[in-house]
């Protein structure tokens, strides 16, 4: 099923008018994040696609996020991919705290699709060696978007929004569950 992301009150955004994110778990330990922008995506500042690379800092530019822990108060682990392909994935023993490159997963699939009106980014990532996700646990999800038009405007898109700024890692962010 599809999740809407909403974009946060206080940015604009006059390429994306949605973004939908769908989840899937084709098996234990593993996911599938596919998100759909919609919009002018001539618009959208979009870095070409080159070989897909762990690479740091992706979310000052359009990026897709995910963001997943088990329980409130746990660690947690974020994954940015962005159009370029190049991805990162990090663990945070607690709320923006303890950040360290998750280096115990392997490098996700990530596959660009766009036209005119719609662009699509999967990710595919293997998680069962990640050993704060078990297996047989419901997942709590935050997933969200950094989207950049040509102007350099950005746009915080999100499952939901804490009070204030944009804050992907806030525990009000982790809005999906899925087993």
């Amino acid at each position: 099923m599809r999740q809407p992301l909403r974009r946060h009150p206080d940015s604009l955004c006059f390429a994306a008018t949605h973004i939908e994110v769908e989840v899937a778990r084709p098996h234990a330990g593993s996911l599938v994040l596919s998100y759909v922008v919609t919009g002018r995506i001539g618009d959208l500042r979009m870095p070409p696609v080159t070989a897909a690379a762990r690479s740091d800092e992706l979310w000052q530019h359009t990026c897709f996020e995910a963001f997943i822990r088990t329980s409130p108060d746990a660690a947690y682990y974020e994954f940015n991919f962005a159009p370029s392909t190049q991805w990162a994935a990090y663990r945070f023993d607690s709320y923006r705290s303890g950040m360290r490159a998750a280096t115990e997963i392997g490098a996700p699939r990530v596959e660009v699709q766009s036209t005119p009106e719609c662009y699509t980014l999967q990710a595919s990532l293997e998680l069962a060696r990640l050993p704060g996700l078990p297996r047989d646990a419901p997942w709590n999800f935050g997933l969200s978007a950094l989207i950049e038009d040509t102007s350099g405007r950005k746009s915080y898109w999100a499952l939901a929004h804490p009070p204030g700024k944009p804050d992907f890692h806030h525990s009000d962010c982790f809005a999906h569950e899925f087993y």
